[in-house]
C-alpha cells in the first residue's frame, strides 16, 4: 500500500531542482525533509528506500517511536513542531534537529540535556514573523537575545532560522514572509552573527516548498506531497 511513494517522492525532487534551478542554485543546496507525521514506519521505511535520509515529526513520542523503530537505519530525524519545556530532555537525547526553538529557556534545557546525553543537537530559531495567536515562535526582537545565549551552549548548536507563514491557498502568497525570513537572516549576519549560526533557512511545506526555495530556503519539510492525505483518527 506504499507502492505511491518512490514515484511522489521522485516528483517532488524533480519540483525542488527545479525551483533550485530558477534560483541559480544547486539542488544539493536543498535538504528536504518527508514529514512523516501520522503516517507508519512502514511509509518511512518505503521513502528511506527510495534513498530519503531526513524525516521530520511535529510531536516527540511518536518522534521517540519512530526512532526507535528504524534503529537500524542512518536516518536524520527532525522535530519541526513546538517542543514544550518538560519535553526538551527526550528531545534532545533523541533527534538530530529541533527547528522550533522559541526562546532563550528552551534553548538552555535542549542544550543541557544535549550535553548531558553526550550528544550535539542543531537546532533553528521559530520567528513568528506574523505575530499569529495560533503559532508559537519567537517575535523578531527577541531572536538577536537568543542567538547571544547560543553562544554560551555546549552542545545545542544553532544553525538558522525557521518559519511557518500565514496559511494561504496561493504559494505566491507567501513569498513575501519568506522574503522577510531571508533579510532577517542577513540583518543578523551585518549586525555580526557567525554564518556557522545562520546557514539554514527551514522554509516551505507540500504546497509552496517551490517559492521558499526560489526565497533561498535551505530545508524544505514536505508531507502530504509524499505519503499522501494524514489520518488524524
Amino acid at each position: 500500500m506504499y507502492e505511491h511513494i518512490p514515484g511522489r517522492l521522485a516528483e517532488v525532487r524533480n519540483r525542488l531542482a527545479d525551483a533550485a534551478g530558477r534560483a541559480g542554485r544547486a539542488p544539493e543546496s536543498v535538504r528536504l525533509i518527508a514529514v512523516s507525521k501520522t503516517h507508519p514506519i512502514e511509509a518511512v521505511r518505503a521513502a528511506a528506500d527510495a534513498g530519503q535520509l531526513d524525516f521530520g515529526e511535529n510531536k516527540v513520542q511518536e518522534a521517540l517511536q519512530k526512532i526507535a523503530q528504524s534503529a537500524d537505519t542512518r536516518l536524520r530525524w527532525h522535530l519541526i513542531g513546538h517542543l514544550q519545556s518538560n519535553k526538551a530532555k527526550k528531545a534532545a537525547a533523541a533527534v538530530h534537529s529541533i527547528h522550533a526553538v522559541d526562546g532563550v529557556d528552551l534553548l538552555r534545557r535542549i542544550d543541557e540535556a544535549a550535553t548531558a546525553a553526550g550528544r550535539t543537537v542543531e537546532v533553528l530559531v521559530q520567528v513568528d514573523l506574523a505575530l499569529e495567536d495560533t503559532k508559537f515562535g519567537a517575535p523578531v526582537d527577541a531572536v538577536p537575545g537568543i542567538f547571544a545565549a547560543a553562544a554560551a551552549c555546549r552542545s545545542a548548536a544553532l544553525v538558522g532560522l525557521m518559519l511557518l507563514p500565514p496559511l494561504a491557498e496561493n504559494p505566491e502568497d507567501a513569498r513575501p514572509w519568506f522574503a522577510r525570513l531571508r533579510a532577517l537572516r542577513d540583518q543578523l549576519a551585518e549586525g555580526g552573527v557567525p554564518p556557522a549560526r545562520l546557514r539554514e533557512l527551514s522554509m516551505g511545506m507540500s504546497h509552496d516548498f517551490a517559492v521558499a526555495i526560489e526565497e533561498g530556503a535551505t530545508m524544505v519539510r514536505v508531507g502530504t506531497a509524499i505519503f499522501g492525505a494524514r489520518d488524524y483518527t
